[in-house]
């Protein structure tokens, strides 16, 4: 089991139970399920349920790093970092948009990269709710939003922030975060700017369904990104104890990805 160092008095001290399902032979990821003894009452949650799991205090932390063994927040920042050396890039010149930011544990990640500005954005209430809650010194702002549909006032916000770094961790593919949710972070981001996420490997091969194959490849071809680092990992175990893998890529963005892009 993975061990974490949180800020004494967020998170509760005393594990919460949880029971994983019996051995399954066929449960794709988007419908994995658990069930947690909440307040004396078994509830039965899935994975991908993130509003009820950030409501419940050190259930995610518990679940996904402790139990699962989630390794995607710390292999993000640490090949985020290798290739800001790598460039001669300071990260005190970090201003970055932190998409899909959840609860905050890729921000406490990134935050130890050492950026001057770090803002978490994520379409679900609770998300902002639980950040605040369990890392409340982690993001400069955090924002409620679809960034596909925003307010004049938040994109105006958005826009002097000034990113040049964008970073999405175990958000795409599932439906979570779209390619044009993507994009319209993306384009937030200035040229030459760093772009670092992660992904299911299923969804960048040729049997991939979710459409984010044949749009990396394009953005690559077209030289809207340039991948600089691509590589294969373990994301965590399944409910059945296998490893699931996911690739991390780094990349430059060398402009914006044209609406065409999304047809």
């Amino acid at each position: 089991m993975a061990s974490h160092d949180f800020p004494a008095g967020k998170l509760p001290e005393t594990s919460l139970e949880i029971r994983l399902p019996q051995r399954s032979d066929q449960v794709d990821q988007d419908a994995e399920h658990c069930s947690v003894l909440v307040n004396g009452v078994w509830q039965d949650i899935r994975f991908h349920d993130y509003a009820r799991i950030y409501r419940i205090p050190g259930l995610y932390e518990q679940l996904f790093h402790d139990v699962l063994d989630c390794q995607s927040p710390d292999v993000i920042g640490k090949v985020l970092k290798e290739e800001l050396q790598t460039g001669g890039y300071e990260p005190e010149s970090l201003r970055v948009l932190d998409l899909g930011a959840g609860n905050g544990l890729v921000g406490e990640q990134l935050r130890r990269v050492g950026p001057a500005h770090l803002v978490g954005v994520d379409i679900i209430p609770e998300a902002r709710e639980a950040a605040l809650r369990d890392r409340p010194d982690v993001y400069d702002a955090y924002h409620v939003a679809d960034l596909t549909n925003l307010p004049a006032d938040l994109l105006g916000e958005l826009t002097r922030a000034r990113f040049n770094t964008l970073c999405c961790v175990a958000a795409l593919g599932y439906a979570d975060i779209p390619p044009a949710a993507f994009s319209a972070a993306f384009n937030l981001i200035s040229d030459r700017g760093w772009i670092a996420f992660n992904i299911k490997d299923r969804f960048l091969s040729d049997e991939d369904t979710s459409g984010f194959a044949t749009f990396i490849r394009r953005l690559r071809d077209e030289g809207v990104l340039e991948l600089l680092s691509s590589s294969r990992y373990r994301h965590r175990r399944n409910v059945n104890g296998e490893p699931l893998y996911y690739v991390a890529l780094v990349g430059r963005k060398h402009r914006d990805i044209p609406a065409e892009f999304l047809d």
